[in-house]
């Protein structure tokens, strides 16, 4: 079956930077696109950012110019690069994938940023 694994995350100060990753395991025949999402304590989970597999991405305004994401398509594996954290960035994250045409979640990843 399809799995998604995602790792790093972790604390870090303000200002400070961390990457995350996620990996896909199983049988995978095509794939879509690929996002990452994240919910902080009482809010809702929200789009972060995103990426086609031709290489087009997208990001949230809150966090353009300091996320960046990207994908490793042999080895089926998406980033996401987090420079100039702010508290506010302080969530749980999670990577989507579309593959074989149903969308997965990772486990999510704790990142949190202290003043």
């Amino acid at each position: 079956q399809v799995q998604l694994v995602e790792s790093g995350g972790g604390l870090m100060q303000s200002g400070g930077s961390l990457g995350l990753s996620c990996k896909a395991s199983g049988p995978i025949f095509n794939r879509g696109a690929t996002c990452w999402y994240r919910q902080a304590p009482g809010k809702q989970r929200e789009l972060v950012a995103s990426t086609t597999p031709l290489g087009s991405t997208n990001y949230a305004d809150s966090v353009k110019g300091r996320f960046t994401i990207s994908r490793d398509g042999a080895k089926i594996t998406v980033y996401l690069q987090m420079n100039s954290l702010k508290p506010e960035d302080t969530a749980v994250y999670y990577c989507n994938m579309i593959l074989n045409g149903q969308a997965y979640w990772g486990q999510g990843t704790q990142v949190t940023v202290s003043s």
